[in-house]
């Protein structure tokens, strides 16, 4: 029986990234629905918010060059909810799988609480599905290392995507889907690779969550009315052995994340019902 799979993303439906994922995918011999954003996403984690139009949550279908009878959706949607519609049947039969991305940017660290991208692969575990997160670094050694300490981070801009290498992080992505799939549901694999043809990747490794991100989001200016945001380097050292770390040294990395869990070391104990 052919796997089915749901490609999302939170970049938005005419992201390279998401095509490159689908295409790939596709090769692979998978069955294939895409279902993504018909506006960029970004920063959604797992929200369940969309656009409706007389109670209905607006949709237009898509069709996609490259994959010709593949079914496309654009969703005025949060990633999060088209993962959730799309295991309810708003797409065709449920997807076995949902992989998501290849996202503009890397989501490491803890940061990827706040992750679409990593949002909507919570939201499939947290549905009995399997579901991976694939993210693109695409802040090069030299635009990431400009500076230290909070150093401002200029985001390279989307016109270069077009020459950005979404087929190495779709390729790890797929080559990891064996262990995904072996693995239990409610477990979440957060793949990151670098910018680099997959010949000149030095591997794959598993990477620990370092404890923030690539970069952070700071307050740049306030003032009457306004606040304006700007992403600095996190300034946090860089720990060897985790997903950051194996990034910058031109590794592809893979976390097993899960979603809310209990914390079962905080003692609440005087609170139990003696009866």
């Amino acid at each position: 029986m052919t796997l089915r799979v749901l490609v999302t993303n939170d970049d938005g439906i005419a992201a390279p990234g998401l095509r490159w994922l689908a295409r790939t995918a596709a090769a692979r011999g998978l069955e294939v629905v895409v279902a993504a954003p018909s506006e960029e996403a970004s920063g959604a984690s797992a929200a369940m918010s969309a656009v409706e139009r007389d109670g209905r949550v607006v949709v237009e279908e898509h069709s996609i060059d490259e994959l010709p009878g593949v079914r496309a959706y654009g969703v005025a949607g949060s990633p999060g909810l088209i993962t959730l519609i799309a295991l309810h049947g708003a797409f065709g039969p449920a997807p076995a799988v949902v992989l998501s991305g290849v996202n503009r940017g890397a989501n490491a660290g803890r940061a990827v609480l706040h992750s679409g991208t990593v949002g909507a692969a919570f939201t499939a575990a947290a549905n009995g599905c399997h579901g991976m997160a694939v993210s693109l670094d695409v802040l090069s050694s030299v635009e990431a290392s400009a500076g230290s300490g909070g150093a401002a981070i200029a985001v390279p801009h989307p016109d270069r995507d077009q020459r950005r290498h979404w087929a190495t992080a779709a390729r790890v992505a797929l080559d990891l889907l064996p262990r995904l799939t072996a693995g239990p549901t409610g477990t979440v694999l957060n793949v990151n690779a670098p910018d680099l043809p997959h010949d000149r990747l030095r591997g794959v490794r598993r990477g620990s969550l370092a404890g923030f991100g690539q970069v952070q989001m700071t307050v740049a200016e306030a003032g009457k009315g306004f606040v304006r945001t700007a992403l600095e380097e996190s300034g946090e050292r860089v720990v060897p052995g985790t997903d950051v770390a194996w990034l910058a040294e031109g590794y592809a990395s893979v976390t097993a994340i899960r979603a809310v869990t209990e914390a079962s070391d905080v003692d609440l104990s005087d609170l139990d019902d003696p009866q």
